[in-house]
């Protein structure tokens, strides 16, 4: 009777050790292939911007029919067969971690189905040269592959669901930016919302080993390579601060108009025009960014990335407004809704303003001002100071500037915070709308009950036909 209990004990812990690197190896083979899957997807959308440019240069007016035509067709596919995909991708994988959201629901948020429409419908949008970025539809990605590590986990639960998606969504950072720190602050930050102790250690190794696929496959340069400034002297204190204030205003008046576009919840003539009929406000918005663009010489197609590497490399010929310019067609981009982020955008908006501040101040410390810029615009778009100010310093090669760029976050972040909620947690909030049996009606009530007399009035005057109402 002793030999069976003890050979019982020994059976169990053996069978204990099994599953315990089983499921090792199945989050770490996850991670290789979300840190690879980011990788492909981040080099499909440079071809298709690059393939976007080559019409335009060979059409110059093309962008106001491509375009348009473009965002219309992923808005319509979107909303008809991945309605989750619509959007950064952020929102999504925060409400998938809500404690509300259950198990059979999750689905809503991140899939297998949700990341290769994310993946095709965000590449489109960079083919249509959209002013968006890949990095919020990386996290979603990410997070619907890891997502998937789970039928192959021992029924033990060793790995929780929670730890899966923190790990997917933050690894998507990380791949996404070449910044394996980053992606382990912003899991922190934005995603993380209880201590997962016991496998914290596995957790955060899936994310660094996603990130070293970034790394060995795009070489061990950041997002726009090195950044190198001289050091911090004394003269840059008051553009700093300049710069600073500026990004906080800017970016917490654009998480504001975020919110205030992407929440349904106004009653203004836009809000019920793109309720009604959106994929025809889709391709308004697509023609708008076309007509900038345009305008502008196609600076603010694409999201920024190649000229924030020129003011950087110290080229001349981006515009003082251009910040204003790309803050539009971001915000337009967004409001379209179609699936794309904007983390590159907002570092892009952040680096031209840091160049202009430079420029208005004589001082000659542009690249510094330029990667302060970035962190402080971003900080106060995304209120993510932390994530901000890492995946930057992950950029700028000298440690002088390390404290000056955290003292940039979280001086814009705090300016930010009086002007707006935070974004993602608040767009998370609309997520959860979509649950089945939650009232849109709890959460803008005046502008359902407008939309709703409207209907009955019209109701009243052609009895006939109906109110008219277009779900497309």
């Amino acid at each position: 009777m002793r030999w069976s209990l003890r050979l019982r004990a020994i059976l169990h812990r053996e069978l204990g050790q099994l599953d315990l690197w089983r499921s090792r190896a199945v989050v770490l083979a996850y991670a290789v292939l979300t840190g690879l899957s980011i990788v492909w997807f981040a080099r499909t959308t440079e071809w298709a911007l690059g393939q976007f440019f080559s019409l335009r240069l060979a059409a110059w007016w093309s962008p106001l029919v491509w375009t348009p035509l473009s965002t219309a067709a992923i808005v319509w596919i979107t909303r008809r067969w991945v309605p989750g995909a619509a959007g950064s991708g952020i929102p999504q994988v925060m409400a998938a971690l809500d404690p509300q959201v259950e198990r059979s629901q999750r689905g809503l948020y991140v899939s297998l189905k949700l990341a290769l429409g994310k993946y095709l419908l965000a590449s489109w949008g960079f083919l249509a040269g959209l002013s968006l970025g890949r990095e919020g539809p990386s996290v979603q990605v990410g997070a619907g592959i890891m997502h998937n590590a789970r039928h192959w986990l021992p029924q033990r639960g060793l790995v929780s669901e929670h730890g899966l998606l923190v790990a997917g969504g933050a690894a998507g950072i990380a791949a996404a930016f070449n910044t394996p720190l980053a992606g382990v602050m912003f899991a922190i930050e934005e995603l993380s919302r209880r201590p997962e102790q016991r496998n914290s250690g596995l957790i955060i190794a899936a994310i660094v080993l996603a990130g070293l696929m970034g790394v060995s496959m795009q070489g061990n340069e950041s997002y726009f390579g090195i950044i190198r400034v001289d050091e911090f002297r004394a003269d840059l204190w008051w553009p700093a601060l300049l710069l600073a204030l500026a990004c906080g205003l800017a970016g917490g008046l654009f998480s504001r108009l975020m919110i205030h576009s992407l929440g349904g919840q106004e009653n203004d003539r836009f809000s019920r025009w793109r309720r009604r009929q959106p994929v025809v406000f889709a391709g308004a918005c697509g023609l708008l960014i076309a007509l900038i663009g345009v305008a502008n010489q196609g600076i603010t197609f694409g999201s920024g990335y190649s000229h924030s590497q020129a003011m950087l490399a110290g080229e001349a010929g981006i515009p003082a407004v251009y910040v204003l310019f790309m803050f539009l067609t971001t915000w337009l981009t967004a409001w379209s809704g179609v699936p794309g982020g904007i983390f590159a955008p907002s570092l892009a908006i952040g680096g031209a303003l840091g160049n202009d501040i430079a420029l208005l101040t004589g001082n000659p410390q542009v690249p510094a001002l330029i990667a302060l810029g970035m962190t402080g615009f971003l900080a106060a778009a995304t209120q993510a100071p932390l994530t901000a100010f890492i995946i930057v310093m992950e950029m700028v090669n000298g440690h002088a500037m390390v404290l000056s760029l955290m003292a940039c976050a979280l001086v814009a972040s705090g300016v930010s915070r009086i002007l707006s909620r935070p974004l993602y947690g608040t767009l998370a909030e609309f997520q959860l709308q979509r649950l089945p049996g939650r009232s849109t009606a709890v959460a803008a009530p005046a502008a359902e009950a407008a939309e709703a007399a409207e209907a009955a009035t019209d109701k009243k005057t052609e009895p006939v036909e109906g109110p008219g109402i277009s779900h497309s």
